[in-house]
């Protein structure tokens, strides 16, 4: 990867924005030592590499004092870009550090581009391209789950887990290679055999991995639920409940509630985004009409629906019209109210299409326990925190499909005695694929693409 490599120094902030104890800032490059000794004033300061160093930093052109710092050298290539790297811990005030970073850019270093620090990481073999997105995993995660996958795959076990994969497909392109190019006559019964059983095994391993992404999209991306219902059903007071605090406001006047509210939650792992809405119901009101409308965008959005029904109440026929109409959106019915009598034998046995129904009081918290693991039974919630390795990449997803795909392919050519030349394009589609997801074959267009979404700094 060597043509990603430019030969030029570059820096930037690697803590977020805002006021802080300490914000660093992190110089990579061949004249990151020299850019160090100008702002200390010292042409002879040789730091020792991995040690902090307390040192006063100035302007290179005035020689005012910027601040004091902790100024650390990691030399090339034990650093984490494989370059000589320096970096300057200050005081977090985002002035100093913004005075900072103008004066190194006036010393022959320019502004870092997203995440060019973790690209001359991989383009100098100091990690592969799942490491590299697991970085951005890592610093996103919402939850310890999510943080834990993350730094599994940043570890390495994602490249590990595919390598024998990797491993078996060379074997038969090998043998095909060898066969297509030493060998007249086809390969013995025993050699294709022994192939076609590799090469199942191969595509069994690769659909395996690729079906815990339905686990690992939850942790990384997490769950958007909506609360639906008519107007003064308790809404917002389950909403409240569920996040063990008073957001929503709450009175008994039907509408309260004219917009979407959304607040996240940590279920058993998994990132909750739950959205309160305004209740479903026909208005003259502007402001309660544009509510209306948000609510059925929210609704549309999200992954599961939450339907509340208030049971002191008789069923309403705009209660009906919601529950006729979830367009196919996984739905859990919360028939709230049960500290209060039933209203009409209706809602003794209540059912609807197969849907979890539950019983809870968002006034007393009876059922809430039920109704957070309902939220997550319909997503295969106990995978979530299984101690296996998940694929939580959509990317990573998709080429282990198009590589099972490839491989099988290559399955049907060869059990229709194809010749070698058709059966090994499919293996090589499947071989290259692989090879996007640890950044071997990934085309420059995809690299731009993924470190795009990077913040400047890492």
């Amino acid at each position: 990867m060597t043509d990603l490599l430019p030969n030029d120094t570059i820096v930037a902030i690697s803590t977020p924005p805002g006021r802080s104890g300490i914000g660093v800032v992190r110089v990579s490059g061949p004249a990151s030592l020299e850019i160090a000794r100008t702002v200390v004033r010292n042409q002879s300061f040789t730091p020792e590499p991995n040690r902090l160093r307390l040192m006063t930093l100035r302007d290179p052109e005035t020689g005012d004092v910027l601040d004091q710092a902790l100024v650390t050298y990691f030399r090339a290539p034990n650093s984490f870009t494989g370059e000589d790297v320096v970096e300057l811990s200050c005081h977090g005030a985002p002035v100093v550090l913004r005075l900072l970073v103008d004066a190194i850019l006036r010393l022959d270093a320019r502004l870092a581009e997203p995440g060019e620090f973790t690209l001359r990481a991989l383009a100098n073999g100091r990690m592969n391209l799942s490491q590299a997105e697991a970085v951005r995993d890592l610093i996103d995660a919402r939850t310890n789950a999510a943080a834990r996958q993350a730094s599994r795959q940043l570890r390495g076990e994602l490249s590990h887990r595919l390598q024998p994969i990797k491993n078996a497909l060379l074997d038969v392109i090998v043998q095909l290679e060898s066969s297509l190019e030493f060998v007249e006559d086809d390969l013995p019964p025993l050699a294709t055999s022994e192939n076609r059983a590799k090469l199942l095994g191969v595509a069994d391993e690769l659909k395996k991995l690729a079906h815990t992404f339905a686990a690992g999209r939850l942790l990384r991306e997490g769950l958007r639920v909506t609360l639906v219902g008519r107007p003064n059903v308790g809404k917002s007071s389950l909403f409240n409940r569920l996040l063990e605090t008073d957001r929503a406001i709450v009175t008994e006047i039907p509408g309260t509630t004219r917009d979407t509210l959304t607040e996240t939650i940590n279920l058993e792992g998994v990132a909750v985004e739950l959205t309160d809405t305004a209740g479903l119901r026909a208005s003259s009101d502007v402001i309660e009409t544009i509510g209306v409308e948000r609510t059925k965008r929210a609704t549309a959005e999200a992954d599961l629906v939450v339907l509340v029904l208030d049971t002191s109440q008789p069923l309403r026929a705009n209660d009906k019209e919601l529950l006729a109409c979830n367009n196919g959106t996984a739905a859990v019915i919360a028939l709230n109210k049960s500290d209060l009598p039933l209203c009409g034998n209706g809602w003794k046995n209540f059912a609807h299409n197969g849907a979890a129904v539950l019983r809870v009081s968002a006034k007393t918290g009876a059922g809430i326990a039920s109704l957070r693991a309902a939220l997550l039974q319909p997503f295969e919630s106990s995978a979530c925190g299984a101690e296996e390795l998940l694929v939580t990449n959509a990317r990573h997803h998709d080429l282990l499909n198009r590589a099972c795909a490839a491989i099988e392919s290559s399955l049907d050519e060869l059990d229709q005695s194809a010749s070698e030349e058709l059966i090994l394009v499919g293996l090589h589609n499947a071989l290259r694929f692989l090879g996007e997801i640890t950044g071997e074959t990934a085309p420059a267009q995809i690299l731009q693409q993924i470190f795009s979404t990077f913040c400047i700094g890492k």
